[in-house]
């Protein structure tokens, strides 16, 4: 008994000295956003950190074409997206900040 309780204080010690844990999940809901990790548990949008790059980005590029003999019309009057950001389904990496308060999205993975 007293050498259980001893492995079990040595591995949450093990445990408490790491500071990030590399873990795999998908992402089930959009708005709100929320990642099911390796379907054992969600995580939402309040424990996720979501860089940049994997948010979406759409530009407004709309514009008139125009000549001495007048307007030629309009062009690209639909927003161009540039980055689609995280959808439904995707796969993703992420890593457990220490404490495993927060989770941040490191990136997609590729289907191959």
């Amino acid at each position: 008994m007293m050498l259980n309780a001893i492995r079990q204080a040595a591995l949450t010690g093990i445990d408490a000295t790491r500071p990030v844990a590399l873990l795999f999940g998908e992402v089930v809901g959009i708005n709100p956003l929320e990642v099911n990790v390796d379907q054992r548990f969600t995580i939402d949008a309040d424990f996720l950190i979501v860089p940049e790059t994997l948010t979406r980005l759409e530009l407004d590029l709309s514009h008139t074409h125009s000549s001495s003999g007048g307007a030629t019309g309009d062009a690209l009057s639909e927003p161009v997206v540039i980055r689609p950001g995280l959808e439904a389904g995707n796969k993703v990496i992420l890593l457990r900040v220490q404490g495993g308060q927060q989770y941040l999205i490191v990136d997609k993975v590729a289907a191959l």
